[in-house]
């Protein structure tokens, strides 16, 4: 299976998912919240870092529960951050897409 390469777009959602999940961990060890969310540390760094811009659902579903968060604040407020930070560039259509639908609006063609 060959898998297509991420969009800026992708990549910067990702760098926001991890920015709000480390504010979100605040002074808890990385070790702790993994453990609680039952994945490991390093994923959970890499997430936090951006390295892994594209985590699985049920991964983030783990890491929302350990911390508390709901999952569609979560998504709202990444789709927010990452529209804003992305206002300064206008990305393509494809990806205008892809922030509407994260946030559930539809998108005219």
């Amino acid at each position: 299976m060959v898998r297509t390469p991420l969009t800026e777009l992708e990549r910067e959602r990702g760098r926001h998912l991890g920015v709000l999940l480390r504010q979100a961990r605040g002074e808890r060890s990385m070790a702790e919240i993994a453990a609680l969310a039952g994945i490991s540390a390093e994923t959970l760094r890499k997430i936090e870092t951006g390295r892994a811009p594209t985590p699985a659902f049920f991964t983030i579903t783990a890491l929302a529960g350990a911390l508390g968060l709901r999952l569609d604040e979560l998504a709202l407020q990444c789709a927010e951050r990452c529209a804003a930070a992305m206002a300064a560039e206008p990305p393509e259509l494809s990806d205008l897409a892809a922030v509407a639908g994260a946030v559930g609006e539809p998108v005219a063609a």
